[in-house]
């Protein structure tokens, strides 16, 4: 059997426990999706939102990318965005990092990775501001996991910049936003910082007047 037909096999078995312990639990995920969170979170295969918070299917609205970013011109994710908080009203939008991540690895090298460099561009510009930092490190690993904790919160303020947030900000007061890292080694989640609605924490520079939003 190759993994492809495993995979099958094992939505089967998934599907066929779930009924038994609940006969009723994918007719009520079919109709209705109320997440209250919203997770920016690292393509990496061993960082599943779900399973690191103990969660099921439907309470966690999810956008991945490579290294978590929040880059303001990615329409892919300012789209999640825009629709996690204008139309589900998600309350709390998690930026979850985690250590010993290969794009915040390859982003301190000078390796060229073809098309990939575009996306850790956004990476380095994290670790140019904070270059002095970071390099007090004693080892490249620390380096690395610095600069992972560096950039969830470089991500944290990136999100509070745009438009999206700051409309929400006025007209709910929501959401909270949070800046985590995950260790890959015991499973356990660092909580960086949290940030309560306030537009008076944001640079005037990235404010936008009511008539922009």
């Amino acid at each position: 059997m190759n993994p492809y037909e495993k995979l099958l096999l094992q939505n089967k078995a998934w599907s066929e426990e779930k009924i038994q312990l609940d006969k009723n639990y994918f007719e009520r995920l079919a109709h209705q999706q109320k997440p209250k969170f919203l997770w920016i979170g690292c393509s990496d295969s061993r960082v599943p939102a779900n399973e690191i918070t103990g969660t099921d299917p439907g309470e966690i609205f999810v956008h991945r990318n490579i290294a978590n970013m929040v880059v303001q011109t990615d329409l892919n994710m300012l789209s999640v965005l825009q629709y996690a908080v204008e139309y589900l009203k998600v309350e709390h939008i998690i930026v979850c990092g985690h250590y010993g991540c290969g794009g915040v690895d390859a982003a301190l090298t000078n390796k060229s990775f073809g098309l990939i460099n575009k996306w850790l561009r956004n990476i380095k510009e994290v670790y140019k501001t904070h270059q002095e930092e970071i390099d007090k490190e004693h080892s490249h690993s620390e380096k690395i996991n610095k600069l992972v904790e560096l950039n969830v919160l470089e991500q944290c303020q990136d999100l509070i910049k745009t438009s999206i947030i700051q409309k929400a900000w006025k007209s709910r007061n929501g959401p909270e936003v949070h800046g985590w890292v995950y260790s890959l080694s015991d499973g356990i989640v660092n909580e960086l910082v949290t940030i309560k609605p306030d537009l008076d924490a944001i640079h005037p520079i990235f404010r936008y007047e009511d008539s922009e939003l």
